[in-house]
């Protein structure tokens, strides 16, 4: 529109009835004439204003997910770790009392045969040198050890020293099949060799073709000339079958060993044998049995009945 007279005009008038419906709206409030007016346009355009604010809103959602995620992804990260460090203490805490339960029982073994011991930590097992049965412990030259030395664990008869370094070892254990120990018999004292089966098996060679044995027997180590390499008195296992007897001149005996090969943990080395042949002192007690109940017969008199037959 050009700058003319008539257009300032136009323009002077326009804005003079916009200040009179301003002023006619105020002054008649709620029954205002523009209400309806007012009313319609809202109808009109709100669903319009709707749609464009639930269009934006997902997009400030979005938005507002992604400035928070940030925080929540550190949260988690951080409720992740503590879980982890709580699962890895309780999980220690366990491993420090089971270890703690097989060093007591090691330390009443050795006490209870007199033996002085260095305590060690299986730290491997392997076909060390060829045998089929062995495990690398955490102690050496440095702490004394030597080869052909007793390995024991709370339980019994673990196995013996074979290579020795500065601070680590092989031992050979009890039931690889090149290993031989001299055994006796608790109650007869016979004598006899054991060897290893692999698993958790022994086989021993008595001496004695005739000698009385039977499943449940125990027995323990016979020991060796100036204790290398195994020192009096040391459980070994308990028969478990006994072979008929055809007339050899030994017979033979298979023992269960009382150690768990396959869970070996913390050992004990002979590093100083006892003064005197403990002989059956290191095992248990045994359980006595429990005797079966004798069956009780109770007899219930009939009311009015005799109690003798009559004749």
């Amino acid at each position: 529109m050009r700058d003319t007279r008539e257009s300032r005009l136009l323009l002077v008038l326009l804005i003079a009835i916009a200040f009179a419906l301003i002023t006619v709206d105020i002054r008649g409030g709620e029954q205002s004439p523009l209400d309806s007016a007012r009313q319609g346009a809202a109808s009109v355009l709100g669903p319009v204003e709707n749609g464009v604010s639930a269009a934006v809103d997902p997009v400030g959602n979005a938005v507002g997910a992604i400035r928070d995620s940030g925080e929540r992804h550190d949260r988690i990260s951080t409720l992740e770790q503590e879980n982890a460090a709580l699962k890895q203490k309780l999980g220690s805490g366990d491993r420090h009392r089971a270890r703690a339960q097989e060093l007591d029982k090691l330390l009443r073994t050795a006490g209870a045969g007199g033996y002085g011991i260095k305590g060690a930590e299986v730290i491997g097992i392997g076909a060390a040198q060829g045998f089929s049965w062995t495990v690398t412990i955490d102690a050496g030259r440095e702490d004394g050890l030597a080869r052909d030395m007793t390995v024991i664990n709370g339980d019994g008869l673990v196995g013996r020293v074979t290579t020795v370094g500065a601070s680590t070892s092989t031992v050979l254990l009890a039931n690889d099949p090149d290993f031989t120990v001299g055994t006796r018999m608790e109650k007869s004292s016979e004598l006899g060799f054991a060897t290893g089966r692999g698993g958790n098996a022994l086989t021993v060679q008595l001496l004695n073709g005739k000698a009385e044995v039977k499943e449940g027997d125990r027995l323990v180590t016979f020991g060796s000339q100036d204790d290398k390499p195994f020192v009096p008195g040391v459980p070994v296992g308990r028969v478990t079958k006994v072979d008929p007897s055809g007339g050899d001149l030994t017979r033979t005996v298979s023992v269960r060993p009382y150690v768990g090969f396959s869970k070996l943990d913390v050992v004990g080395v002979v590093v100083e044998p006892p003064k005197k042949n403990p002989r059956n002192d290191v095992l248990r007690p045994e359980k006595p049995k429990e005797a079966k109940p004798t069956p009780t017969v109770t007899v219930t008199k009939t009311p009015g009945a005799s109690a003798s037959p009559r004749s």
